[in-house]
């Protein structure tokens, strides 16, 4: 194993000069920095995690809070776990992901440790119990999804109410007339899910705005049930002539669905979804959608999270930031 000594000997230094230089505790020489810096590289050097908490009061990892509920799947969370892990690793950073169900005694647990420099919060609830824990602990933190109280957070979520807006103007400029919409499982909603509402709600008023029939149902989200409730959805709204599907379980069946159903899309159905484009490839799904971005949702809150982190210049007032959707049409509308 290569030992900061080794480093010391290789760039022709002290051991000290290069604790200082991997803490930056003191100012080094450029010259000298320059040095330690290509042993570091040549021997593989990797300093020890603990030393460099002891040192520097850093841990250099962030906490990601995320649930994988049963009643819920599986694949539209992970969309958002793999670039929090590329953002943090790219800054230096490796991730602590904490999925017990008991958020605020995880967090509770990890920020009063200190385990982490900062804490990232998935599964975001319009009333969250974990925010209260989030502003009382030392670390900053930074959300992916909108509670109800912003005070004092980093927010980064989709324009739900954008989104939907988006949608129902793209149908109606078709000549749509009527239209079904299939929203998230209703216990998305019990456990505050915003998202679901915020879609669902400016839809309707889009809808109306235009004088079209939205037809709102909510989904499943898990087999069998899923590809049941769409067969029921599109049983019961025969004279639709396009699918809003905002849940991403119901739209990875819909394909299987369609088929068994004898429907051609757009020929007899025109349909829309709301899902980003690596889980439209994961899915092989070929419809036009709204993309929900989870990849620059992820980068964003890490970025910000690091900014505060390193505790440098002025500080920065916490703010709520919706991504702007946008619509790729893939020929699945007419």
């Amino acid at each position: 194993m290569v030992t900061i000594g080794d480093v010391a000997r290789a760039a022709g230094v002290s051991r000290s000069t290069v604790s200082y230089a991997l803490s930056g505790k003191r100012t080094i020489s450029a010259e000298t920095r320059d040095r330690i810096a290509k042993a570091v590289t040549d021997l593989g050097f990797t300093p020890n995690a603990g030393a460099r908490a002891l040192a520097t009061s850093q841990t250099m990892v962030i906490g990601l809070l995320v649930q994988f509920l049963r009643d819920e799947f599986p694949p539209a969370m992970m969309q958002y776990v793999l670039p929090i892990s590329d953002a943090a690793r790219e800054a230096g950073y490796d991730i602590l992901m904490v999925t017990e169900e008991d958020g605020p005694r995880a967090l509770q647990r990890i920020t009063d440790s200190d385990m982490v420099d900062g804490v990232i919060l998935l599964n975001v609830g319009h009333e969250d119990p974990r925010l209260e824990v989030l502003r009382a602990a030392r670390q900053p933190g930074a959300l992916v999804g909108l509670p109800r109280d912003t005070e004092g957070l980093d927010v980064f979520d989709l324009d739900f109410a954008a989104s939907a807006r988006m949608v129902i103007d793209h149908l109606h400029e078709l000549g749509h007339r009527e239209v079904i919409l299939v929203s998230p499982p209703v216990h998305v909603i019990a456990r505050g899910g915003a998202y679901v509402w915020r879609f669902r709600d400016a839809a309707l008023e889009r809808a109306g705005h235009w004088g079209m029939v939205l037809r709102a149902a909510y989904g499943e989200a898990q087999q069998p049930a899923v590809s049941d409730r769409l067969h029921a959805i599109l049983d019961e709204s025969p004279a639709a002539t396009a699918v809003v599907i905002h849940n991403d379980a119901m739209i990875a069946a819909l394909p299987s669905v369609l088929a068994a159903r004898g429907v051609q899309v757009p020929r007899d159905l025109s349909v829309v979804g709301v899902y980003s484009e690596e889980f439209g490839r994961l899915f092989s799904l070929p419809y036009t959608a709204v993309e929900t971005s989870p990849d620059a949702l992820g980068r964003s809150a890490v970025q910000a999270l690091v900014r505060r982190m390193a505790r440098s210049g002025e500080p920065v007032a916490p703010a709520v930031t919706f991504l702007a959707p946008t619509l790729t049409d893939r020929g699945s509308t007419a």
